[in-house]
């Protein structure tokens, strides 16, 4: 009897192995790297500062960054605490002084005033090639993800008038830095890349 036993026992525990054994083993949950969170605060309120300089405007650019579009109006000389800007959406652009309306591509459009002229306030020469009603010489906005179109309004009474169209009313941040003032328009609301 206890050969008997001990066989069953053996068996028993064969069996169990075997079952252990063939059970799938279980994968372990995949790890994702959760999505990088940008800035969202920023809101689609009109933002200005007060101040200005007779340092002209001498160029515009853009850049694409991981959260944001970005465009930067150079005004070398200025240094940073002689900018002024007042940048809003509007529901059209309409150009200082004539009241033109100019056509500007997205669904939202931002106005941007930078308290600096575009041309040389002694001699009257243009400092920046933009024209009236134009694309921002220069400026590709191809691939963009926010950005749709960039055209120049103009430059009255010493304020450079610039149109930038966007794929919607999103949040918007405006810095100024050494020589320039930055316009940041995000990507989306949800801070998500």
């Amino acid at each position: 009897m206890a050969r008997t036993t001990t066989a069953w026992v053996t068996l028993a525990l064969l069996g169990a192995t075997s079952v252990v054994a063939a059970a799938p083993i279980a994968a372990a949950p995949a790890v994702t790297a959760p999505a990088t969170a940008c800035p969202t605060g920023w809101g689609s309120l009109d933002k200005a500062r007060a101040s200005t300089t007779t340092a002209p405007v001498t160029n515009v650019r853009t850049g694409r960054q991981a959260c944001y579009d970005r465009m930067v109006v150079d005004v070398p000389g200025a240094g940073s605490s002689a900018l002024g800007y007042t940048v809003r959406y509007v529901d059209r652009l309409h150009q200082d002084g004539s009241g033109r309306p100019i056509p500007v591509g997205g669904q939202a459009v931002l106005e941007v005033r930078v308290a600096a002229p575009s041309y040389d306030p002694e001699t009257g020469a243009p400092a920046y090639p933009g024209r009236a009603g134009r694309p921002l010489p220069g400026v590709d906005l191809t691939g963009y993800r926010t950005f749709r179109d960039a055209r120049f309004a103009g430059s009255f009474e010493g304020e450079t008038q610039i149109g930038l169209g966007v794929r919607a009313r999103l949040p918007f941040r405006v810095l100024v830095l050494n020589d320039r003032v930055v316009v940041d328009v995000a990507h989306n609301w949800t801070g998500t890349r």
